[in-house]
């Protein structure tokens, strides 16, 4: 019997309410979004049919601090139900007390990924970053990208990267995490076999356009999104880097649609951030910088790259990267 570590126990963290936990057992589709850390405002979807409306639940994931910032803001309104449940337009939003982790973007791929441990009887669920405003009834989604083509997992191609390491390399221009800690990831992926996207391979692409996921919720993914997540936990939280790495190392058995960029960017409308994120470990250019500065260091998260690694990783070469676009 296989046995996957996934997610946390109960008093681990991100812990619901007794009325969100039973509001959400009757959910078997799912819309779900979030946001963590105030980064974003709530977007209504349009163009949703009567039978959506009916059949999905809208589930809106949010911290303490989120939840405080949509009340405080004069453009939004919650209202609160006969039950006490929370609401504001279609959306229910669900509060995830006592945050796992220290850095809120590690924080938000609790929902994301692990969609299937937070809701468990849903049976097909599509997730939307919180920046993005859903434009297309989800029934056609699910539809389109999984039942037309007899999928269960799907998910956007990159607009620029196809190789991991392209990825990474445009993460650390972008600080988007700590420089040091993102070529120490690739490390690990690339001495344990991980290559280089080229056009033998048998995916489209190693990365994903993260903001996406459709999904039905069968054994084999759940393993994945399990799996997906460890590598999240361990390494670093840019999940665009692990999903390729977890799927080359399940060698096939995980089978999923990777439909076109052009596609992903008619199904949204795309919000900016209301602000910057006020993590300090994305700034971090030095593995000196860090050992000067240990307060930098997540102290919950990323353990796996404070770890010894049963090998020299300083011996390993990782591969070359040639910007394919500017905007890359």
């Amino acid at each position: 019997m296989l046995q996957v570590y996934c997610g946390f126990i109960r008093g681990g963290g991100e812990e619901m309410n007794s009325r969100d936990i039973e509001y959400v057992k009757k959910c078997r589709f799912v819309v779900a979004t979030g946001i963590f850390d105030a980064y974003d405002m709530p977007h209504q979807p349009s163009n949703i049919s009567k039978r959506s409306e009916s059949l999905f639940c809208f589930l809106m994931v949010v911290d303490e601090a989120s939840l405080k910032f949509i009340r405080n803001s004069n453009a939004t309104a919650i209202r609160e139900d006969k039950d006490g449940g929370l609401w504001i337009g279609i959306w229910r939003l669900i509060l995830l007390d006592h945050q796992p982790y220290d850095e809120p973007r590690r924080n938000g791929k609790v929902p994301k990924i692990l969609t299937h441990r937070l809701f468990p009887e849903t049976q097909y669920s599509i997730w939307i970053d919180g920046k993005m405003e859903l434009i297309v009834d989800p029934l056609l989604l699910l539809e389109r990208y999984l039942w037309r083509g007899k999928h269960t997992f799907a998910i956007a191609r990159h607009k620029h990267h196809r190789s991991i390491y392209e990825e990474a390399d445009a993460n650390k221009r972008r600080k988007r995490y700590a420089r040091p800690l993102i070529d120490l990831h690739m490390k690990i992926y690339r001495f344990e076999g991980m290559e280089p996207w080229d056009r033998h391979k048998s995916t489209l692409s190693d990365v994903p356009e993260g903001a996406i996921i459709i999904r039905e919720h069968t054994s084999t993914n759940n393993l994945f999104s399990c799996l997906w997540f460890n590598e999240v936990h361990l390494l670093t939280p840019r999940d665009q880097l692990s999903f390729g790495y977890v799927a080359y190392r399940l060698r096939g058995s995980f089978e999923y649609f990777m439909f076109p960029n052009c596609e992903y960017n008619s199904i949204f409308a795309l919000h900016p951030h209301v602000r910057e994120h006020s993590s300090k470990v994305e700034w971090v250019k030095t593995m000196e910088e860090l050992e000067k500065h240990p307060e930098l260091r997540e102290t919950r998260g990323g353990l796996g790259l404070w770890t010894a690694y049963p090998a020299n990783l300083d011996l390993v070469k990782l591969p070359t990267v040639t910007r394919t676009s500017k905007a890359g």
